[in-house]
């Protein structure tokens, strides 16, 4: 009996001791863990502003590669929510949703997951750095709360090396990423490229002339571009067909001396073109300018084929192909400015699809809006298409 009270007076005095302790401990915890990257402000911040890539950089997927993740919200900013469902009992379920965004500086995510506490806040900061600030400072926060949990205070004292460490792990991953995608601020000053999104691009009908590899001069590109589409011309003329958009132009290889293209131009049988709108009643005003623009953005739109593939005779000796094209979707943007600043803006609309989730497959394309000859001036309009998966 004596050594019975001896038990439970020893369990009493361990009992007071842990809740003591444990009533001494902190009722929150704050970790905090950095990296550098070398890659534009804007990519960096829209890659932490939208939770598409998730699965690209956190631990969660390493610890569960069969992880269900769904993302649900507007795509990027304050909204933009991440669910995702574990077998692993560790894991179990749970949420990242965007709650606070502030552009190029700082990114807060409301965290809701397994783990011991609540109020749980993720805090990506953004921060320029290095010579000429051309690099990001990344700082990764987790702020947890315990309350009066003393279970989950003591729980606590292991946050630095279980939440810590994944941080350390899943910031190198980030920085890893980050590195596979094109340098371009595609939203820098005097960058003129706008309206990027992901559209809906049909089926098309195309005749195309591989134009081989061609020297990086205005002059040579703009007369194989000419000759190419005089060839594309005869086609359309033997067999009944007319011009369904303005001329387009696929890379295959933009290198230091030479430019490796495709010229293309979108064609459909003459006369099946839908009806134009109607004309303005007699004394009302028009702006020409306004109508010409308009018909002109129709006129660029792509014009989704339709029945069976178009029975195309090649001439003899034109070295021309018709394809009808998959439909599918592709990052699209708007550009104005030179041919020579294509290639740069190619890389930009194949960076914001990175940053935002999205994989870029097979070759990227121009729809020339204002012809050949304003393409080589200041004033060129293009719609840049690439598609994804």
């Amino acid at each position: 009996m004596t050594r019975l009270i001896e038990f439970l007076i020893a369990l009493g005095i361990v009992a007071g001791l842990a809740l003591l302790v444990g009533v001494v401990l902190p009722d929150h915890r704050h970790i905090t863990e950095s990296v550098e990257t070398n890659r534009k402000m804007t990519i960096v911040y829209d890659t932490v502003n939208n939770l598409r890539r998730f699965r690209d950089w956190n631990t969660l997927v390493l610890r569960d590669p069969k992880i269900q993740l769904k993302t649900s919200g507007p795509e990027s900013g304050v909204g933009a929510r991440l669910d995702f469902v574990s077998s692993d009992d560790r894991i179990g379920t749970g949420s990242w949703e965007i709650v606070e965004s502030i552009p190029n500086q700082k990114v807060v995510i409301k965290v809701e997951d397994a783990t011991a506490g609540h109020d749980k806040t993720v805090q990506f900061l953004l921060e320029p750095t290095g010579k000429n600030n051309r690099n990001v400072k990344i700082t990764q926060t987790y702020d947890v709360e315990y309350g009066w949990n003393l279970v989950a205070r003591y729980a606590g004292l292991y946050v630095n090396r279980h939440v810590g460490d994944d941080m350390k792990m899943g910031l190198a991953r980030m920085s890893n990423m980050l590195a596979s995608v094109p340098n371009f601020d595609y939203r820098a000053d005097g960058v003129t490229l706008r309206d990027l999104s992901v559209v809906e691009v049909p089926a098309e009908d195309l005749l195309v002339v591989n134009a081989g590899n061609v020297d990086r001069s205005n002059d040579a590109i703009k007369q194989s571009i000419k000759n190419n589409q005089e060839w594309i011309k005869r086609t359309m003329e033997a067999n009944n067909l007319e011009a369904a958009g303005p001329v387009r132009i696929v890379t295959t290889d933009f290198g230091q001396e030479k430019y490796a293209f495709d010229v293309a131009i979108p064609v459909r049988r003459k006369g099946s073109a839908p009806a134009e709108a109607p004309a303005a009643a007699e004394g009302e005003e028009v702006d020409e300018a306004a109508a010409k623009a308009a018909q002109d953005a129709a006129f660029a739109k792509p014009v989704a084929a339709s029945g069976e593939p178009l029975q195309v005779e090649i001439p003899d000796g034109a070295p021309v192909e018709y394809v009808r094209t998959k439909g599918g979707r592709a990052a699209f943007g708007q550009f104005t400015g030179s041919m020579a600043e294509l290639d740069a803006i190619r890389n930009s609309v194949r960076a914001w699809a990175t940053t935002h989730g999205y994989e870029v497959t097979d070759r990227p394309y121009e729809v020339w809006e204002g012809g050949v000859d304003k393409a080589f001036t200041l004033e060129g309009e293009y719609d840049v298409y690439w598609h994804v998966k």
